[in-house]
């Protein structure tokens, strides 16, 4: 299986938008936090947090993503149950997600970009950010309104964590990870 180091060359060559490079990285962190709790393959993980969306820029439609970037990875050697979870991340696939490493792929998607606007609102970022912070702007469907919210609770429930406990896991995950996010506080 191609190494970490693999993945990011892979991703960075494929995606140079910094926006989309953030949203990959955020995935990759709460994907991380959840490989270590439920004592997973945290490289595996990682790398498929970081890998799901590659494809994205230059192959946004649904006819393309995530379908290019999957044929990329199997022509590369990654495994078939990173492809398979990036397949099943795209409800629109009709990719069932059978292992716990494609529901929480899909699981965390939507939330870690949620938790970013959210980020982006507070003058303290991730820093000090609370799960009632988050759930609080998803009450309010005018705020990141292209999330789907839906899909939040959904990905919760597939995983078999409660809401909340998810918001906190996912916003621990990118917390950890925030100086590579840009989603530090402002000195």
């Amino acid at each position: 299986m191609p190494t970490y180091d693999d993945a990011l060359a892979l991703f960075h060559a494929w995606t140079e938008d910094d926006r989309l490079r953030r949203h990959g990285y955020a995935v990759e962190a709460a994907m991380e936090h959840y490989a270590k709790t439920f004592d997973a393959d945290v490289a595996l993980w990682r790398m498929t947090g970081l890998l799901h969306d590659m494809d994205y820029e230059k192959h946004p439609t649904e006819d393309e993503h995530p379908y290019v970037g999957v044929d990329a990875l199997r022509e590369r050697g990654y495994p078939d149950v990173m492809t398979e979870a990036i397949l099943g991340h795209a409800p629109y696939t009709g990719v069932e997600r059978t292992t716990q490493l494609a529901r929480a792929l899909f699981a965390v998607d939507e939330l870690a970009g949620f938790i970013t606007a959210v980020a982006y609102v507070r003058p303290t970022k991730l820093e000090g950010m609370k799960v009632k912070s988050v759930t609080k702007k998803l009450k309010d469907s005018s705020f990141a309104s292209g999330v789907d919210r839906d899909h939040i609770r959904q990905g919760a429930e597939e995983l078999g964590v409660p809401l909340n406990d998810h918001i906190a896991r996912v916003i621990a995950g990118m917390q950890a990870r925030a100086d590579r996010l840009g989603l530090t506080a402002v000195d």
